[in-house]
């Protein structure tokens, strides 16, 4: 083809660009800076630290979490850390970095299963009562106003007799310990989600979908669901770190799991108040720094979180 022809050929238009879609979350990283980037990377540190050893805790664990002897020899009882037990061991001669590792599987699965029944309960019921309103509204807001008064650890404990029915097995224990968070969190997000679907059922695409013949249903779930959990992330993880103090603080009372059915930081805690006037700091400290640093780590994240999304503390951060 000559020089010529190629002249008054028209000119075509450029090829669309693709765009390339970057590592997840690198994004929310760049949206932070100083001090707010640090805590968020660190909180996810140890939030990853906590996943990793749920996930993998029979590969990372030395022993089993009711493990009491090895090679058909009794573990020392309450042996203080040491080479073969570096978190030495309990008073039923377990070894306690075991029970830690495998604490952290039962904290990670209650945590899951909890959050998971809250959002499938509570979100609903938010945008039923928000965008119907009316009789249904004035209902369901007493029920959960009479759910968020209650102390959060009393409802988990009557709420846990009633499901467990005695039963301390890993499932029944998980379940129970699962379903007794849920009646603490479903007004959080029945209060989150009902207040921002009052906010926007009145906007014009709303007011569209309806003339255009949307049903009910269509209109809740696909038009008003995305403008109203914007704040969903950040409630999450914030309630992560909940559901461990609360699941421990069942385990502490005595409504958490048999220790020969999971592992549960809560119980181990209880077991070791005995060993702290006898100079056995190890026993209680594990598990409990276990807590702490998980709680700590979700915290974190939250609070970044909702510095992120949040356009006051943006606002403000931006003029600062």
């Amino acid at each position: 083809m000559t020089a010529a022809a190629l002249a008054k050929e028209p000119d075509l238009p450029p090829p669309p660009r693709v765009e390339r879609r970057g590592v997840p979350g690198v994004a929310l990283l760049r949206s932070t800076h100083g001090l707010q980037r640090i805590t968020l990377i660190f909180g996810l540190i140890l939030i990853a630290a906590f996943v990793i050893a749920a996930v993998f805790a029979p590969l990372i664990a030395p022993y089993g979490f009711a493990q009491s002897s090895a090679d058909g020899v009794d573990f020392a009882r309450q042996q203080a850390p040491s080479a073969e037990h570096w978190f030495g061991t309990s008073v039923r001669g377990e070894d306690v970095l075991s029970r830690v590792i495998f604490g952290a599987r039962t904290a990670l699965l209650v945590i899951a299963l909890s959050l998971v029944l809250s959002l499938i309960i509570g979100v609903p019921l938010g945008l039923l009562s928000g965008y119907i309103g009316r009789w249904i509204d004035r209902v369901l807001v007493l029920f959960m106003d009479a759910m968020y008064a209650f102390p959060s650890l009393l409802l988990a404990i009557v709420v846990s007799i009633v499901v467990a029915g005695g039963n301390s097995s890993a499932f029944g224990g998980v379940l129970s310990a699962a379903v007794a968070i849920t009646a603490v969190f479903v007004p959080q997000y029945f209060r989150v989600v009902r207040n921002a679907t009052v906010a926007v059922k009145q906007e014009p695409y709303v007011d569209a979908a309806r003339v255009t013949g949307a049903s009910t249903i269509r209109i809740m779930f696909k038009h008003i669901l995305a403008n109203v959990t914007a704040s969903l992330p950040v409630i999450i993880t914030l309630n992560g770190a909940e559901a461990i103090l609360t699941l421990a603080g069942l385990g502490f009372l005595g409504f958490g799991i048999e220790p020969t059915s999971a592992a549960e930081w809560g119980y181990d805690l209880n077991k070791a108040l005995a060993d702290v006037s006898n100079g056995i700091w190890w026993t209680g400290v594990f598990p409990g720094v276990a807590i702490v640093l998980v709680v700590l780590g979700m915290t974190l994240v939250g609070e970044s979180l909702n510095e992120v999304f949040n356009p006051i503390l943006r606002t403000r951060r931006a003029v600062q």
